[in-house]
């Protein structure tokens, strides 16, 4: 496939998921990193940075600074939820076309930033998961609740991670409440009888489970219950380049798109 370069700015190089990043554009033929936005480092050259491949992408810490010197196509950010908001918002008003990584936007957030990426006409995707197969679970999740109404799910992660419940854990709820309707969960009088948790409950009376524990990567399962059956759909990334496949979907995407995308689910065939 021929395709022009795609110049991009990564934001969050020395992450885990930003060290994936590099190596994906690193062995991506038609992706150039022009840039990184990083805490530290600034002015240095990422090739600098030990155990980085030899590229002269310069790091900047002030995103303003960076997306006003650097001509980019793409802004890839995959830092934490307040700083990948800023970094939206930020990298719209310079044209540059926002991939998010980051989880934890709120609707009204996705409604400001829907009505900015019309008014630039610059496309902008934030996936709460770029992993193919995670996009899949969530699918026939919503597939799945059509037929079976009774729903839970559990969301498992490394316990690095900020926010709880997960994105792809909100994502699957409501993509499953599109095809089902809402109902009430469990014994009628159990609020009574709690004791401790009962998971997070969605506004369609579907609960998430978080757990964080050391060793874990990211997983989620999604047990349906029927009469005498059940069914789970389940999904596990046990490292960091599962998610890799879908970044470069998702760079390659919003080169053709003018409008937010909210989901890997609305750009995967």
């Amino acid at each position: 496939m021929n395709m022009n370069t795609i110049k991009i700015i990564l934001a969050g190089p020395r992450g885990r998921m930003g060290r994936e990043a590099v190596e994906l554009i690193h062995r991506t033929e038609h992706f150039e990193l022009v840039a990184c936005l990083d805490r530290v480092n600034g002015g240095k050259k990422l090739s600098e940075l030990e155990g980085f491949p030899s590229m002269d992408a310069k790091i900047f810490t002030d995103a303003n600074e960076c997306f006003a010197a650097v001509e980019a196509d793409v802004l890839i950010d995959l830092t934490t939820p307040e700083i990948g908001k800023l970094h939206t918002r930020l990298a719209l008003e310079h044209g540059i076309r926002p991939v998010v990584g980051t989880t934890g936007f709120n609707e009204e957030e996705l409604k400001e930033l829907t009505q900015l990426a019309e008014e630039k006409k610059t496309g902008v995707i934030i996936a709460p998961n770029f992993a193919v197969g995670a996009i899949l679970m969530m699918k026939f999740a919503q597939m799945a609740a059509k037929h079976l109404q009774d729903v839970e799910i559990i969301e498992l992660h490394h316990d690095r991670k900020l926010d709880a419940p997960s994105g792809t854990a909100i994502k699957t709820a409501e993509l499953i409440s599109k095809t089902r309707e809402a109902k009430k969960q469990g014994h009628p009088d159990e609020e009574e009888q709690l004791k401790g948790a009962r998971g997070a409950e969605t506004k369609d009376g579907i609960r998430i489970h978080s757990v964080r524990l050391p060793g874990l990567v990211a997983h989620q399962e999604v047990i349906f219950g029927g009469e005498g059956q059940s069914l789970t759909i389940k999904h596990d990334s046990y490292n960091r380049a599962s998610f890799m496949s879908g970044v470069k979907l998702a760079v390659e995407t919003i080169m053709t798109l003018d409008m937010l995308v909210y989901g890997l689910e609305n750009i995967i065939e």
